[in-house]
């Protein structure tokens, strides 16, 4: 097993959502003496944010990009070679404004890449190109909002990461770490119940 970990919290180690997916990973190497884990931390080293340049070197044929163009794809190939390379991700989801982190949309943004992620079919259907993978999401809150019209973040994600291949998706909650001690202490109880049940 090979363990990929996406920090996405812009408070880096400190953040709650990084807390969480620290534990997630340590409970799979805990249960799986032979799996490697490699962390990246998106406020250390961010994808780039898709921009005009960005898109004109994505379209520009490989033999005709300038050596700016180049290191541009480059720094996204880094991201999917690492995607393709591992077996498990755990990617740490703070909530910011009832959605996800501008650092992890960058991210997705970089390694959802057509004819290497994904490929539309001749029938006009969508085949995802990320076979046999499974994700633990590590979702960190101040609030309250899992099975809420608020929790924009889960149906985004399972549908994004489905576009890719990947329905294996395994939701960790904290929730609550904002309202007070006895909330914050019950919020991080169910994330080491979910920890147990779930991590294998």
């Amino acid at each position: 097993m090979k363990i990929l970990q996406i920090n996405s919290s812009a408070q880096g180690n400190n953040g709650n959502s990084t807390k969480l997916a620290n534990q997630i990973s340590q409970a799979l190497l805990a249960k799986n003496s032979q799996a490697t884990h490699s962390v990246r931390d998106l406020s250390i080293t961010p994808a780039d944010v898709v921009d005009p340049a960005g898109l004109a070197a994505l379209f520009t044929p490989e033999e005709q990009r300038t050596a700016e163009q180049q290191a541009r794809v480059a720094r996204d190939d880094v991201l999917i070679k690492e995607v393709q390379e591992h077996d498990v991700y755990v990617i740490g989801v703070p909530m910011y404004n009832f959605g996800i982190p501008a650092q992890l949309k960058s991210w997705i943004d970089a390694i959802c890449r057509a004819r290497v992620t994904f490929r539309y079919t001749e029938n006009g259907t969508v085949e995802g190109l990320l076979k046999n993978k499974k994700v633990y999401l590590a979702f960190a809150r101040g609030g309250v909002y899992r099975d809420s019209d608020r929790d924009s973040q889960i149906t985004y994600l399972r549908a994004v990461l489905a576009f890719v291949g990947i329905t294996d998706v395994q939701p960790i909650y904290a929730e609550g770490l904002q309202m007070g001690d006895e909330m914050k202490a019950k919020g991080w109880a169910v994330a080491e119940q979910e920890i147990a049940q779930y991590v294998a």
